[in-house]
């Protein structure tokens, strides 16, 4: 490989959110957790546990399952979007307009490096990141020690956001 083009290539290290409240959550976390281990130009690095969490926004569907997972990719951000809206369509999104409905997989980039993006696509850090239990103790379980983008410890969102009813499930991403 030519050196020019080696030095093009730079890692980076993505935190991810997963949840899903229809068709099976479990299955369709450990099916998500599948399809990245293949995500072209990443590597998957770590998975959390499967946490139970209340709904957000109407209260009339069913309880979510979520995680969080890291990987290690070349993808720009907004390809690493396109490939992982490719995965929850292939596990049967389907997109609506209802904010905060049921549905049955939800893929979010939560962190991308040290980057700060925001465009009509995307932004980032993912704007829910620090008041949702949901996403930060996940998080905590695979990355204890980090910092966000701003500066703020990842510890310290945690002293600030209860559990709300969260819970570590027994199932895991492996069965």
């Amino acid at each position: 490989m030519p050196e020019s083009v080696a030095k093009s290539v730079q890692q980076h290290e993505a935190y991810l959110g997963l949840g899903a409240n229809l068709a099976n959550p479990v299955a369709q976390l450990q099916n998500a957790i599948a399809a990245l281990r293949l995500l072209k130009q990443s590597t998957l690095l770590a998975v959390s546990g499967l946490y139970g969490s209340k709904p957000m926004g109407p209260q009339d569907q069913p309880d979510y399952v979520n995680a969080v997972a890291k990987v290690s990719t070349t993808l720009s951000p907004l390809a690493l979007l396109d490939a992982l809206q490719q995965i929850e369509q292939q596990q049967g999104r389907q997109r609506k307009a209802e904010r905060w409905g049921p549905r049955s997989l939800d893929l979010d980039i939560l962190l991308y490096g040290n980057h700060t993006i925001s465009n009509e696509r995307l932004t980032v850090p993912h704007y829910g990141l620090t008041k949702r239990e949901f996403v930060l103790y996940p998080l905590a379980e695979i990355a204890p020690k980090l910092v966000l983008p701003c500066g703020t410890p990842l510890q310290t969102l945690l002293s600030q956001v209860p559990l709300n009813g969260l819970e570590k499930l027994s199932a895991t991403v492996c069965e």
